[in-house]
């Protein structure tokens, strides 16, 4: 009796945990629809840097498949492509949803992996806006990368943190982050992260004026960037080499980087690369001493820039009231989830105590069973003895003097067994009535839960432990005070 108490109340204190794990509905799906969800999730990603519309609609398919079969880890995946395609189509505040939403069911997931992703996607996001805020993600990112050896994302991150570095003009430092990052794409044979890296060492070298090692970089980083139909990079390294050639009064290479720049920008639909490009052009008729040229194309570029930094402090502000949102709904959804598992906790701890009880109750009518046998065994044994006594009467009078004493004797038993009765009764009533007093301070929230199971524990136990004496003092008559027959 004693182990199945103590098994409730440890069945009881693992329901307390609170812990529940819920898988998704769509790991249980058959193969082929989740197979087909990352396809186009990995497609999708993979042209981000040459077709981000194509990328854009690869995200919507995966992410309308995903919720009609409820594959979570589907559904932060194609939020995740989702925002980089709204990225590099320049729709910051639709990109930052996107992010917010993948980082909430990949949290939701506790799936590292994805979770330091969308940190790196964010820090992306920031890189224009505001470096400290880029860099807090970046950081943020690369120490779970680290810790899960996702290789392929640290090496993406040294490259994003040295590109911070260089818009911050930390040029040094910048250089060793792309030497870093180019090392580990080399070990993983990514040509893409390859060709970011020697454009931004290419950028380096020019700003610190060594226009052949620059110049070299960047071509290294056009001719892979061809390879792979990389557009956005061979576009924007043609900024870098044509600012390299007119450094060099090379000026009509300058001019075919331009061109060549242009036409793939346009490509790509990229404005902002389009006017980076246009301000090649400026510096390269300023160059040529057309300072008419040069001043339409200044006029274009100075629109364009006040413009741009409109956007940027709209854009930041925007980000930040986003993150807010994202951040209150994610806390009133944790709140509500906890509500619902103290809700579970409460009732069923309610049902274990009230079959704990209904044991009790159990326990206590075998009980009186028991006595009520006793009870008749007595009373078989009472009439036993009054035959005996009328038989004695008729072989030998004088025998009533002992028929007398052994009926003073029955009677004393009797009286014995009636107090202890009452005795015994008294002490099973007293952990009952703890046990009822225990429930109704549970009910009115007036008793910690732990300091409530303790006590519940300590009052099963006491009324086990007197069932056991009960039943060892019925069995053994000497501890009622009852001599043995023939004594």
């Amino acid at each position: 009796m004693r182990h199945l108490s103590l098994l409730l109340l440890y069945f009881l204190l693992y329901l307390n945990k609170g812990v529940c794990t819920n898988r998704s509905v769509a790991e249980t799906k058959a193969g082929i629809d989740t197979n087909l969800i990352i396809s186009l999730n990995e497609r999708g990603y993979s042209i981000r840097l040459t077709n981000p519309t194509q990328t854009q609609k690869y995200a919507d398919s995966a992410l309308s498949l995903s919720k009609k079969i409820n594959y979570k880890r589907g559904i932060a995946e194609a939020y995740r492509v989702s925002g980089i395609a709204k990225y590099y189509l320049n729709q910051n505040d639709s990109s930052i949803q996107n992010f917010l939403r993948s980082l909430s069911l990949y949290s939701e997931l506790k799936d590292k992996q994805g979770e330091a992703k969308v940190y790196n996607n964010i820090g992306n996001l920031y890189r224009d806006v505001d470096y400290n805020k880029s860099l807090e993600y970046y950081h943020e990112s690369l120490k779970i990368a680290e810790n899960i050896g996702e290789k392929e994302l640290v090496a993406g991150l040294f490259l994003n943190i040295g590109i911070v570095c260089q818009k911050k003009k930390a040029y040094l430092e910048a250089l060793q982050y792309f030497k870093k990052s180019h090392a580990q794409f080399s070990l993983l044979n990514n040509n893409t992260g390859i060709a970011i890296c020697y454009q931004n060492i290419s950028i380096v070298y020019r700003h610190l004026k060594n226009f052949d090692q620059s110049e070299d970089f960047a071509k290294k980083a056009i001719a892979i960037a061809r390879q792979s139909n990389l557009n956005f990079i061979i576009a924007s390294t043609n900024i870098t080499l044509s600012l390299v050639y007119i450094a060099k009064n090379e000026l009509t290479k300058a001019e075919n980087a331009i061109k060549e720049g242009i036409t793939y920008a346009k490509l790509i639909k990229d404005e902002k690369l389009y006017y980076d490009l246009l301000i090649g052009y400026y510096t390269l008729e300023q160059k040529r001493g057309n300072y008419k040229q040069a001043f339409n194309y200044l006029q274009q570029v100075y629109r364009r820039d006040s413009l741009t930094y409109k956007n940027n402090i709209s854009e930041k502000i925007s980000l930040l009231q986003e993150q807010y949102k994202a951040r209150e709904i994610q806390r009133e959804n944790e709140l509500t989830i906890q509500k619902q598992r103290t809700s579970r906790v409460i009732l069923w701890s309610s049902i274990l105590i009230a079959a704990l009880l209904a044991v009790v109750v159990i326990m206590l009518l075998n009980n009186v069973k028991k006595k009520q046998r006793t009870n008749n065994q007595l009373t078989a044994l009472n009439q036993e003895i009054l035959l005996q006594k009328e038989n004695l009467d008729r072989i030998n009078h004088n025998l009533e003097a002992i028929i007398s004493e052994r009926t003073n004797d029955l009677k004393v038993k009797n009286d014995k067994l009636s107090q202890y009765s009452f005795h015994l009764s008294h002490q099973i009533r007293s952990p009952i009535a703890t046990i009822k007093g225990l429930m109704s301070l549970e009910k009115d929230n007036l008793i910690d839960r732990e300091e409530f199971i303790q006590q519940l524990e300590r009052c099963v136990n006491d009324i086990d432990n007197k069932i056991l004496h009960i039943n060892e003092m019925l069995h053994n008559a000497q501890s009622l005070g009852f001599k043995k027959s023939g004594d």
